[in-house]
């Protein structure tokens, strides 16, 4: 069976204080889902709640750090236990950390691998499990667009969404092979108007609040609510791949057009930018 309402259904979402996460969470409550949220930040997980108890959803919320493996654990654990199944996950949670190779920390590169690659690896391997006694399990993984392609300035976050769309297809395909009631999403936004870079990292010496103003007003065009709506429709209709926003489309199909030469057109338009 394949997963094709959240009507009833417990729907699990990672990074879910805000952003894509929260408009998830709200369109699987109007979609009368019984919701389990997670998110690093208390203040914005219980906005959300908020917002979707006001539509009349249940909700388990729990503050976790998705790069601390045992806390994962226990939430996953909590959750089984407090609401007996799991039909869909979505594991959102994400973070950037802007700066050329050269100038990023390694406390930056391990801290974007944590959340953004490990993040989605806990999530997967905690509620895989269970996802597969469901009967009609739905497995959702957001990589990028920066998934697909490279940019410079975005080299940490390329290699974790490059992973998360290596492991995520490779989950799905053993799904298949296993003949499990289970099927498995890549998700790739373009700009979506959410806080990530402002709440991102930059490497000493950028001029933070011009790349915040660049992404806000420039790169960000698509709204949360309508991304969540694209991503909720691509994993009820069991999609190996999710496109979000014309950018994604537009730029995916350029790169596969002319190959490896994109990266010469990318570094070109790239160096005439005047927050670099």
């Amino acid at each position: 069976m394949s997963l094709t309402t959240v009507a009833d259904k417990v729907v699990v979402i990672t990074g879910a204080g805000s952003g894509i996460g929260r408009a998830l969470a709200l369109r699987a409550a109007r979609g009368r889902a019984l919701l389990a949220i997670s998110d690093w930040d208390a203040d914005g997980l219980a906005e959300t709640v908020r917002l979707v108890e006001a539509v009349g959803a249940k909700v388990r919320h729990d503050v976790v750090d998705v790069s601390d493996r045992a806390a994962v654990q226990a939430w996953a654990a909590g959750v089984v236990e407090e609401l007996g199944r799991v039909n869909l996950v979505v594991n959102n949670a994400g973070v950037t950390a802007t700066g050329d190779f050269a100038d990023l920390t390694y406390d930056d590169m391990e801290w974007i691998v944590g959340i953004n690659f490990w993040g989605v690896v806990h999530g997967s391997k905690e509620f895989l499990p269970h996802l597969i006694a469901s009967g009609d399990g739905a497995l959702v993984n957001v990589s990028s667009l920066f998934g697909l392609m490279s940019v410079p300035g975005q080299s940490a976050y390329n290699a974790t969404k490059y992973a998360v769309r290596g492991l995520t297809e490779a989950i799905r395909e053993e799904m298949l092979v296993g003949r499990h009631p289970v099927t498995v999403t890549c998700v790739h936004p373009g700009g979506i108007r959410t806080g990530i870079s402002r709440n991102g990292r930059k490497a000493a010496g950028l001029d933070a609040s011009a790349i915040d103003a660049l992404f806000d007003t420039k790169l960000a065009k698509m709204s949360p609510d309508r991304a969540a709506e694209i991503i909720l429709d691509g994993a009820l209709a069991g999609k190996a791949r999710v496109l979000v926003g014309l950018d994604a489309h537009v730029l995916h199909h350029f790169a596969r057009l002319v190959g490896s030469r994109y990266q010469d057109v990318v570094a070109r338009v790239t160096s005439r930018m005047p927050v670099r």
